[in-house]
């Protein structure tokens, strides 16, 4: 298998066999905007591996993989010219820290959801990220354990992609 598959069930299904996981609070959904909870339905390129070097050693992956600092953050300002995009703390647009005081980012696998392009108010900061324990609904991103993310890492590499399914 060459790729991973959400289905609208809860399971997630790679090439490292098949975990249970969390998505959006809204459900799965094809017509994806900014703030609505739901995680987008389609196939999306797998981008880059984030990680926090002070509670994680570096994931094995063959994807590129790069250390997170606490000035990390994620633009989620549709109007903002870096929409959809990482950026530097502090920053005078909306946006998400990634530097976290819970663990949901130690790990985050960058999903490229609406980047390329990018458009305004089609979501942004969609992720593959650490569960909290209870498998509790994500605001749009897709969320396993930390031990079931390490391992699918390991499979994962340039090209792969991520099919999550709303039906």
């Amino acid at each position: 298998m060459s790729g991973i598959r959400v289905d609208h069930q809860g399971w997630l299904h790679g090439p490292h066999g098949v975990t249970r996981c969390a998505s959006g609070r809204n459900g799965i959904r094809p017509d994806k905007v900014e703030g609505d909870g739901a995680t987008p339905s389609g196939c999306f390129p797998l981008r880059r591996v984030l990680y926090r070097p002070d509670r994680v050693a570096a994931p094995r992956t063959a994807l590129p993989v790069a250390a997170l600092t606490p000035d990390d953050g994620w633009c989620d300002d549709p109007a903002d010219a870096n929409y959809n995009r990482r950026v530097p703390l502090p920053y005078a647009a909306s946006h998400e820290r990634l530097w976290r005081a819970d663990s949901l980012y130690d790990v985050i696998l960058v999903i490229g959801h609406n980047d390329a392009p990018v458009v305004a108010g089609r979501g942004s900061a969609i992720f593959l990220h650490i569960a909290r324990g209870d498998y509790e609904p994500t605001a749009g991103c897709i969320a396993l354990t930390r031990a079931d993310l390490l391992a699918l890492l390991e499979f994962c590499g340039p090209g792969m992609e991520i099919c999550i399914s709303a039906t």
